[in-house]
């Protein structure tokens, strides 16, 4: 990626006649925009949702039983206590390992969801940056340009041509 920049920077330097016309186009910002982007997100927070009101209650029970724990230690034997202790401790790594499975399953869920709607728009930015007349088209926030003497910003472009061409 650095030597890309580095030769159209040295291009653009190197030939006065040669003018590169860069393109840049912000694609998370364009998948939180597009219509099929915002109904992912719609289904990923619904079972976002769904997996937080599980975990609510594990933690509810959780919490339960610590405060029972606390009102029976001062009659319980050493033994019971170091039981309990256990369980409680037991609960609260199990409730660890599915809240992290949890997410995984969630990040897996968002990949999988986005995958199509990011192939469809390799094919838009594409079409909107040759219709724009751009040489080079970047994405702005994992490259972004420091410089360049003429800039384009096609996101918005980029956002429209999708809700239209994807409904």
């Amino acid at each position: 990626m650095k030597k890309l920049i580095a030769l159209c920077l040295a291009l653009t330097f190197t030939t006065p006649a040669f003018a590169l016309l860069i393109g840049k186009v912000d694609v998370q910002n364009v998948l939180l925009s597009i219509e099929e982007g915002k109904r992912v997100r719609e289904k990923l927070k619904k079972k976002f949702d769904e997996k937080q009101g599980i975990i609510k209650k594990e933690e509810d029970k959780i919490k339960k039983a610590q405060e029972d724990f606390q009102k029976q230690s001062l009659v319980m034997n050493d033994k019971a206590k170091q039981t309990k202790q256990m369980e409680i401790q037991k609960s609260i790594m199990k409730l660890q390992q599915e809240t992290a499975g949890y997410q995984k399953e969630i990040q897996d869920m968002e990949n999988e969801m986005k995958k199509p709607i990011l192939d469809k728009l390799k094919v838009i930015i594409e079409e909107v940056s040759a219709k724009a007349g751009v040489d080079v088209t970047f994405e702005s926030n994992t490259a972004p340009i420091i410089y360049a003497k003429s800039e384009k910003d096609l996101t918005e472009d980029v956002v429209k041509a999708y809700n239209k061409k994807h409904k």
